[in-house]
């Protein structure tokens, strides 16, 4: 209504009316056909330039491991594998990462064992304590280990309900690695458990 007046006063007063630019895209415009859209997406099977295609390859691949490599160190959940990622294995992780596992310390033993037995003479009383100490450690680990899976089971019950298959034998194989060594890395300290 004003807008008419403010026109017609323009034109009265021998002044154009200043148009509005077409938007170039939107409601406005045409629909593309379907054979426009299919030839532009259309790419060869075999790009014409192997060399140049094998190289993008190489660094997408190069590209998607850092990505990973930077997830696995700070627990950035979108570019874990896809066997770390979830709500519950992180839980999980959390939840071992917060206790200390006798686990993490056998292949120091196993290691200490061998060393231990080579030196020792082979028939001497002392080698037969060494192979009870042994297997005595690796009885705790054990207990140790199956402690830790009903504990988590529990826990992971209890906040989530149903426990996604695998996810307590992900948690206890976690507490069988050197915490240093563990990936993802941890993200909590010791005594540090997940809510």
């Amino acid at each position: 209504m004003f807008g008419r007046k403010n026109g017609a006063a323009a034109e009265s007063a021998g002044q154009p009316e200043e148009k509005a630019a077409d938007p170039i895209t939107g409601k406005g415009t045409p629909t593309p056909r379907r054979k426009d859209q299919e030839a532009a997406r259309r790419r060869p099977l075999v790009p014409t330039d192997r060399k140049a295609s094998r190289a993008a390859d190489r660094q997408a691949a190069a590209d998607e491991r850092a990505r990973v490599r930077r997830a696995l160190e700070t627990g950035d959940e979108r570019h874990l594998p896809l066997k770390d990622r979830g709500p519950q294995k992180r839980f999980a992780r959390d939840t071992v990462d917060a206790r200390f596992n006798l686990g993490e310390y056998l292949m120091f033993a196993a290691l200490a064992f061998v060393v231990i037995s080579f030196v020792v003479p082979q028939a001497s009383e002392a080698q037969f304590y060494i192979l009870i100490a042994f297997w005595v450690v690796f009885a705790l680990v054990i207990l140790d280990t199956f402690w830790l899976s009903r504990q988590l089971r529990r826990r992971l019950t209890d906040k989530f309900r149903e426990i996604e298959r695998g996810t307590v034998w992900y948690g206890a194989m976690r507490a069988l690695q050197f915490r240093p060594l563990r990936l993802p890395k941890p993200q909590v300290t010791r005594g540090q458990y997940p809510s």
